[in-house]
């Protein structure tokens, strides 16, 4: 269940063992839990591929079909972009919106210093 998966366990082995690779072996249905796990520092991902969920097998059902991992590794590519580098910048698609947008503070009539 997904309320088992304890992800944030990630975090704690990365601070346990700092500079020590930190995957997720997920074995679940559905893809969220995985760009979580990406989300929250896993560097590499496992996760079983089928040519066909429905087929017989004790992994089938949490398997990811050739498209479905190929959607996972593109998402996967999204969110380490996505996630950047932690420096705030602003970007030159942002300069228009900013310039129509940015209000600036002023004191007054009825406002008190």
């Amino acid at each position: 269940p997904v309320g088992q998966l304890n992800l944030r366990m990630l975090q704690t082995l990365s601070c346990a063992f700092p500079g020590v690779p930190v995957g997720y072996s997920g074995h679940e249905v559905g893809l969220a839990p995985s760009w979580a796990a990406v989300a929250l520092g896993a560097t590499f991902i496992e996760r079983h591929v089928t040519l066909d969920r429905a087929m017989w097998g004790s992994d089938q059902a949490a398997s990811v079909e050739v498209m479905g991992m190929h959607h996972l590794v593109r998402d996967v590519r999204d969110i380490e972009k996505a996630l950047g580098d932690g420096v705030k910048r602003v970007y030159d698609t942002e300069l228009a919106a900013r310039q129509k947008l940015r209000r600036v503070p002023v004191n007054g009539s009825g406002m008190e210093k």
